[in-house]
């Protein structure tokens, strides 16, 4: 077992990735319910999550960050995005990473690289988290019936992302499109969340995608 994925054994002694929903039955769900549903709803499993820690008011920190990944330092309560890779503000001294599957060590070590001898911190967190993309022309009405953030688009454009109330726990709302959003989710409440968002999508018809 890795901090980055839990893994099951296979009768022929490989492993299987699986991820916080992999009982959830999206693949199985997965093309039910499309037609005219106002809300889509995947699971984008097994990415790499990475905590990145460092001085965001150091020039230095934001050039080396640029250098290993491309990417802007972004700005309190935002992402930036470049590809397959998000870099979201968590803190001021705190960013979190998404990357493709199977590249955390690679982007870790061009991180620690930039960053020469500046005092930071990378923790690979993938096992602990997973995103639930929320998208369509309903998927907003169902974030205003969970969450107490004001999820307008002048408060809340597209770029933004927030830590907030969800329901009777905390998450944070990712806005990556303009009726697409992602859901931040700790993995001991994703069971939770997947069956919160089944009912309050109920009346718009909701379609998942495996």
């Amino acid at each position: 077992m890795t901090a980055a994925n839990v893994y099951q054994q296979r009768p022929d002694d490989s492993v299987k990735a699986e991820s916080p929903l992999h009982h959830a039955g999206f693949n199985e769900l997965a093309g039910k319910g499309k037609s005219g549903a106002g809300v889509t709803l995947r699971e984008k499993k097994l990415l790499a999550h990475l905590t990145l820690r460092g001085d965001s008011r150091d020039p230095a920190f934001a050039e080396g960050v640029h250098n290993a990944l491309g990417l802007e330092l972004p700005a309190a309560l935002s992402l930036s995005t470049r590809d397959h890779v998000s870099l979201q503000w968590i803190g001021p001294d705190e960013f979190l990473l998404i990357a493709p599957r199977g590249e955390e060590f690679a982007i870790e070590q061009k991180l620690r690289l930039a960053l020469g001898e500046q005092h930071i911190q990378v923790v690979n967190v993938s096992g602990g988290q997973t995103i639930l993309e929320l998208s369509g022309p309903k998927a907003r009405d169902v974030l205003m019936k969970s969450t107490s953030y004001d999820v307008h688009p002048n408060t809340f454009p597209v770029g933004k992302a927030v830590g907030s109330v969800f329901a009777k726990t905390q998450l944070y709302i990712r806005h990556t499109g303009d009726d697409t959003y992602e859901l931040l989710v700790r993995r001991s409440f994703a069971d939770y969340i997947w069956a919160w968002l089944q009912d309050a999508s109920g009346e718009y018809g909701l379609a998942v995608e495996g």
